[in-house]
């Protein structure tokens, strides 16, 4: 295995220019410079948006094994002090795509330097925080020239340990959709209520409702979330609001739970329009499938990694959280695994500090893994 230095800056330098979906421009520009130090006679390169697919070939192919590894930022001012904070304002790679990208770069180099039986093809996918850059990527030419025979990813996990990792067979990830809802009355004089349809007070009215979806609607053996996360309305206190908007997000275990939330939805908004004389419009965003981790795979993957490799196997319960890997897991057997980066601070949050030892960790683990599958 070689230095796990060497990705460690360069998880340091991507972490410096965080970039949002579809606009890595200087994140792909940074990896095709690294991928194209690497020898050109056993690697094929394919551009995708601001995507990258990188072919390696193996020496007596019978299958393709896919890594896919995503490369966006999220709109967060950075306040970790780190000597290599995000230099591009208001942009921060607070959800890890810095370690998931120099980790991909640190597998794809050892298998360069130590070739196996079959190709392997990795994945540099943009937009996974939004709009989404899964499904596209998964529908192009490219990928249906080169569609894998399994696929596999990582996410660092802040509440785990450097050392271990965590996953289970099935149902890993849930449904997710954001949730935008805009309403529209009639704005006057705060001291002439009767003369208007006041926004704010029907948009507090229909966040009450939309608490009842989950109480109400989901089989209390099943479980969904549905969070207003933001609300805005009005211009000043004494003008009474004309318009008003809700933003927020769902959050299911099936995807037959996200159609019932999603009619429910449109029905209490519906109400809302009847009961508050206003017009309504109803935006769900970006949608993920579920991230389903196939259970043969995925129990072969936790079996060698205990029985082959130093790092520790949890097998933990599926979170709310959501990802767009699942609609390659939904075309393609494979899986998905949390990487214990033991941090204070969570995903999302603007002082993640990931612990840097787990890069030289996974890199290690997953060229094993690899090499056992593919020889």
């Amino acid at each position: 295995m070689g230095e796990s230095a060497s990705f460690i800056k360069i998880r340091r330098d991507l972490h410096q220019i965080p970039e949002l979906g579809f606009q890595e421009v200087k994140t792909q520009a940074y990896l095709l410079d690294y991928i194209q130090t690497l020898p050109a006679d056993r690697m094929e390169i394919k551009t995708w948006k601001t995507g990258i697919f990188v072919k390696v070939a193996g020496f007596n192919s019978s299958k393709l094994i896919g890594y896919r590894a995503d490369m966006d930022g999220l709109p967060m001012t950075e306040e970790t002090g780190l000597p290599f904070e995000s230099t591009h304002p208001n942009k921060m790679h607070a959800c890890g795509h810095d370690f998931h990208m120099s980790i991909a770069l640190g597998v794809l180099t050892e298998l360069m330097n130590n070739p196996i039986k079959d190709d392997v093809l990795f994945i540099f996918q943009p937009a996974e925080e939004g709009p989404g850059g899964a499904e596209p990527m998964l529908k192009s030419d490219i990928m249906q020239e080169w569609k894998p025979d399994m696929i596999m990813a990582l996410h660092i996990a802040p509440e785990y340990p450097v050392g271990k990792i965590a996953l289970k067979p099935g149902l890993l990830f849930a449904n997710t959709s954001e949730l935008f809802i805009d309403l529209k009355g009639k704005g006057g004089h705060a001291a002439y209520p009767h003369q208007t349809n006041d926004m704010v007070v029907a948009a507090c009215s229909l966040v009450s409702q939309l608490q009842t979806i989950v109480a109400r609607n989901i089989n209390p053996l099943d479980s969904a979330v549905v969070t207003i996360g933001k609300i805005t309305g009005g211009s000043v206190q004494n003008v009474i609001a004309e318009t008003a908007r809700l933003e927020g997000t769902m959050r299911t275990l099936s995807s037959e739970s996200m159609e019932l939330v999603k009619q429910r939805v449109q029905s209490l908004v519906k109400g809302i329009e009847v009961g508050y004389n206003c017009e309504c419009t109803i935006d769900f965003g970006c949608g993920y499938y579920q991230v389903y981790n196939e259970e043969l795979l995925t129990e072969e993957f936790m079996k060698f990694v205990a029985d082959h490799t130093e790092t520790s196997v949890i097998e933990c319960t599926e979170a709310m959280t959501g990802e767009d890997f699942g609609y390659m897991l939904k075309d393609i057997p494979g899986f998905m695994f949390w990487l214990g980066v033991d941090s204070p601070y969570g995903l999302h949050h603007n002082k993640l500090n990931a612990n840097e030892e787990a890069i030289g960790t996974a890199i290690s683990m997953i060229t094993k893994y690899i090499q056992y599958k593919g020889n």
